[in-house]
């Protein structure tokens, strides 16, 4: 495969990346809105007091009887937290699949759900597992109404803190050492009873009477000989679940105390992986012209693409070279890549636009894409599309957007690619232009992914749009409508 060198010399700058500091309530965290964490599937930067990464996820479980109010404390502590990256997993996704007749028993509320008998043990301590170790999982989706499980399975990306809330969340002794912190729920037993009967009659579609028969016949008895005893397990006890302000600041605490993150990049060197290409008057002029926000759309485009492929070809000068000798009768050598193969993945949708210029200068170029939203909802990212090549494993992968402001997007397409068995040094982030909040993002969480750009400017404003910036990108290369206000975020994330 021949590929065009890049004449252009390189030039290693200093640069830096913003992290989200659990100590520091002056800095925002990586991604967040409205007072709403947006949790991303990227590797965080997270340290011990030694400095060494930590190795697994910090596990929270949290145990208490039916509709006490344990996912509420669980949002709880995320809010407090203040981190990005947390997963919350509930044991409600781990009942077990019913036979023909036990579908029809749990019609006629004869079905105990609050028996240990109900949870698929196996898989759960399997997923927790898996996940404890930082690794990407599948969790089933359990319809309520139906008693069955959904054909889809939700697939989750390792975090690092992780939240397990269950009714029987203490009752398997597997699950208990998968366990750092085991945080019981205490609450009355009539509001319970209270928050049970809104529940199931507005939201799974139950009628009053069948709700009492199945509460009184095995919701009660079930709470009284298999979860009220687990009590005697738990490091905290919460009464009055989520407005016990004083008990949740203490789980909060103990948290920080066991994982502290990295600080925040002020005053920190850019790291050694950032490559920004050399400023020449070329360079500043195209950069004069997309940067002002009265240029034309041609003329955005036009500059852009220039752009786009002195970028790329600057990039691929950091591909491995091997000297050969030249075949003209001289006695001279050159430089040939070596024989290895390429593929290119754009963060939909602005990261496509970089794809022609990645085609015109590497030959039979493989093509990936991946599209990464938030869940209004939820506040969760989901991965929407992705379409990779096979094979990847021996690849040099160019990732690609146009812009990078907090990293939140391209953190969670390194993690992609990383469970899809690409080593982490031969992916290459190649983007426009980027803020040094996401430049530290990335480096921080991958250490070993070459991160390479036109330009970095130093700071984003509160709703982590690059300052200056380049306006959007790619409501300015599509010609969609932009904003109300001309400003920049991370392609694919909804800030």
């Amino acid at each position: 495969m021949f590929l065009s060198p890049s004449p252009a010399v390189v030039v290693m700058v200093p640069s830096a990346c913003r992290i989200a500091c659990l100590a520091s309530k002056t800095e925002p965290p990586l991604l967040r809105t409205n007072k709403r964490t947006i949790y991303t599937a990227g590797r965080p930067p997270w340290y011990n007091v030694t400095g060494t990464t930590f190795k697994e996820a910090f596990v929270i479980g949290l145990c208490g009887g039916s509709a006490s109010g344990k996912t509420t404390v669980a949002n709880k502590i995320i809010e407090a937290l203040d981190v990005p990256w947390v997963v919350l997993l509930s044991m409600d996704s781990f009942y077990k699949v019913l036979n023909k007749e036990q579908q029809e028993l749990a019609a006629k509320n004869e079905y105990n759900f609050d028996h240990p008998d109900a949870f698929d043990f196996e898989l759960l301590v399997s997923v927790l597992r898996k996940l404890k170790k930082g690794k990407s999982i599948k969790v089933p989706v359990y319809d309520f109404t139906s008693h069955s499980r959904r054909k889809e399975w939700k697939t989750v990306y390792g975090a690092n803190v992780v939240i397990f809330e269950g009714i029987l969340a203490f009752a398997n002794k597997e699950l208990l050492k998968l366990l750092d912190m085991k945080v019981f729920v205490e609450t009355d037993s009539d509001i319970r009873l209270i928050r049970r009967l809104k529940r199931d009659v507005s939201q799974r579609g139950r009628d009053i009477n069948g709700v009492i028969k199945q509460y009184n016949k095995f919701v009660k008895p079930s709470f009284e000989q298999y979860i009220e005893p687990t009590v005697q397990v738990a490091d905290i006890v919460v009464p009055k679940g989520g407005e016990n302000f004083v008990a949740l600041d203490l789980i909060v605490q103990h948290v920080h105390s066991q994982s502290a993150l990295a600080s925040a990049h002020q005053g920190q060197p850019l790291p050694k992986t950032l490559s920004v290409m050399e400023s020449t008057p070329q360079v500043r002029g195209m950069h004069t012209i997309i940067r002002n926000k009265e240029t034309n759309r041609d003329e955005f485009i036009f500059y852009s693409k220039r752009l786009m492929r002195l970028l790329i070809e600057h990039a691929l000068s950091f591909l491995p070279l091997k000297v050969m000798q030249q075949r003209h009768g001289f006695n001279c050598k050159g430089l040939f890549f070596c024989l290895f193969k390429i593929t290119g993945v754009s963060i939909l949708r602005a990261g496509e636009t970089m794809e022609p210029a990645l085609m015109a200068v590497c030959k039979d170029i493989r093509l990936g894409k991946i599209l990464i939203q938030t869940n209004h909802d939820t506040g969760e990212p989901e991965l929407h599309y992705l379409r990779l090549p096979k094979d990847l494993s021996e690849d040099y992968v160019i990732l690609m957007d146009s812009t990078v402001s907090t990293g939140a997007a391209a953190l969670m397409a390194v993690r992609v690619l990383l469970d899809h068995d690409v080593a982490e040094d031969k992916i290459f982030l190649l983007s426009l232009l980027m803020a040094e909040m996401g430049v530290h993002s990335v480096a921080y969480a991958f250490p070993r992914v070459r991160i390479i750009t036109t330009a970095v400017d130093k700071e984003v404003n509160e709703q982590f749009h690059i300052i200056p910036g380049i306006g959007n990108f790619g409501d300015r290369y599509f010609g969609t409508d932009a904003p109300s206000d001309w400003c920049e975020s991370d392609e694919g994330m909804d800030l």
